[in-house]
């Protein structure tokens, strides 16, 4: 196929320089009705392409034409049998995929550290999941993949799962041993899905981690617009068929995306997959470079840690993506939530996020060697400020338990709840999500016993100023905790 064309992007430009009249919506009207300030921040050309599926555009629920050829460009580009574009983002993907193999009761066999759509879709799903505890970098406090042995010992324990749910990589960059666990899996006829939100990239240069398609799994959601180019929001589901269906996959997509789909978020996705497929290589390896240059010099900075291929230790961590920058700063006496503030506000610089720890950037093809060196000039001015400090307030390392799950989360959502207080929660039953966002991977779901260790936790988190949220109550002063006694449900 040819790489290079964009069926959807010229579709949208071809029917703009025809300007026919619009009487349909959206009630902007290519722009003229729209507020005059924002149409002229955003430009005439914005404005003209964001259509509806009429005719000549194709309709995303039901791709005949332009968006039809864009998907199976980007089937070819990504390496898989189908390709189904997402305006909902990573999350309506990753939705998908585990409705589109799991109904209620069904087991599927989830790491811990999943982000907080995983959640969702169980819950939406009804699906039971069978969790499995990630390898956790005890030096810089961050969960890793799963291991290998890990997934043997929960398949043979539950030999009656209906799907293996894994993350490729993870959102600090590392990769578990991806073929291993698909060959394990398939072994047994079992699927496997993929959140690779953080691999849009990783299939276009070698010295990046196995993609997903590349290792075999059967589905794979894949955040475009976070490392791939582009919109916001704007995202893909690649399927390989076999063991899932890719019609059953385009319906349950089509149950849970909206009507009226961004055409601006289709055509970004059409030009973002020309650009990864036509020079993904180039791009990628200049990227690589700047990144790799600003790790070694980070690593020379006194009282920072960057980890590196060092941190890949077993099955659960056989690789790292180059790109993500995990900046240690806790021999400094200061948390990453205290770096990220002095970063924004001194030196204007933002950060993907920042933990207890640790600060997350990110390098793209979008840096240039100004940005990169404003970057490391920023971290040794923090580091000389606080240098005094070094040693000085030793840091115990803190990571969260894995709670006991005594219901379904769907369950949990729906049963008959009482509000109490966070600190009388201990014991009870969680009837919500709690989460620090990012990165969006909860601390309690649905259905797990709250324990004064997951407490501590949460309030460490808040103390230091990270953004805990997911309950009603936006304070999380006080809980949704499950009615029923939790001696009554585990005699059951």
């Amino acid at each position: 196929m040819d790489q290079g064309s964009t069926p959807l992007f010229t579709a949208l430009m071809e029917h703009a320089r025809r300007r026919p009249l619009q009487f349909h919506i959206p009630g902007h009207k290519a722009g003229t009705g729209a507020d005059p300030e924002f149409r002229e921040f955003l430009g005439d050309a914005a404005f003209s392409i964001d259509l509806i599926n009429i005719a000549p555009l194709d309709d995303l629920h039901h791709p005949e034409g332009a968006i039809r050829d864009a998907q199976r460009l980007a089937a070819e580009a990504f390496g898989a049998d189908h390709t189904f574009f997402s305006v909902q983002g990573t999350s309506g993907a990753i939705m998908t995929m585990i409705m589109a193999v799991c109904g209620p009761g069904d087991k599927i066999l989830v790491p811990r550290n999943v982000h907080k759509s995983v959640m969702s879709a169980i819950i939406l799903s009804g699906a039971h999941p069978i969790f499995m505890p990630p390898e956790i970098d005890e030096r810089i406090g961050i969960a890793h993949g799963v291991s290998v042995s890990t997934v043997r010992t929960m398949l043979n324990w539950h030999p009656d799962a209906r799907a293996v749910l894994v993350i490729n990589p993870t959102y600090y960059g590392v990769a578990a041993d991806l073929r291993a666990i698909v060959a394990l899996a398939h072994d047994r006829d079992i699927p496997v899905l993929v959140d690779e939100a953080h691999g849009a990239h990783i299939h276009f240069h070698e010295d990046l981690p196995i993609s997903a398609m590349d290792a075999g799994a059967d589905m794979a959601a894949t955040s475009v617009h976070k490392l791939g180019g582009s919109l916001t929001q704007s995202s893909v589901l690649n399927v390989r068929e076999g063991r899932v269906d890719p019609r059953h996959v385009q319906a349950v997509l089509s149950m849970l995306t909206t009507t009226s789909t961004s055409y601006l978020l289709l055509a970004s996705l059409d030009t973002a997959r020309r650009q990864l497929a036509v020079r993904g290589r180039e791009l990628i390896a200049q990227a690589l470079d700047l990144a790799r240059e600003a790790r070694e010099r980070i690593n020379r900075i006194e009282g920072l840690y960057c980890f590196g291929e060092d941190a890949l230790k077993g099955s659960a961590a056989v690789a790292y993506d180059p790109l993500k920058l995990t900046v240690c700063v806790k021999d400094l006496g200061i948390t990453g939530y205290d770096a990220e503030q002095i970063l924004r506000e001194r030196f204007g610089i933002e950060v993907e996020l920042s933990d207890l720890y640790n600060i997350l950037c990110i390098v793209s093809p979008g840096d240039g060697e100004e940005e990169m060196r404003a970057l490391v000039e920023a971290l040794e001015a923090l580091a000389a400020e606080f240098r005094p400090q070094i040693g000085q307030y030793p840091v115990e390392v803190k990571t969260p338990v894995m709670p006991l799950l005594a219901m379904t989360p769907r369950e949990a959502f729906y049963a008959e709840t009482d509000t109490v207080s966070l600190q009388d929660s201990v014991g009870r039953i969680f009837a919500e999500m709690l989460m620090v966002y990012p990165p969006g991977i909860p601390i309690l779901v649905p259905g797990e016993i709250v324990t004064e260790a997951s407490l501590e936790y949460i309030r460490e988190h808040m103390n230091a100023g990270l953004p805990v949220q997911g309950t009603d109550d936006p304070e999380v002063r006080r809980v949704k905790v499950v009615r029923r006694p939790v001696e009554e449900l585990l005699r059951i």
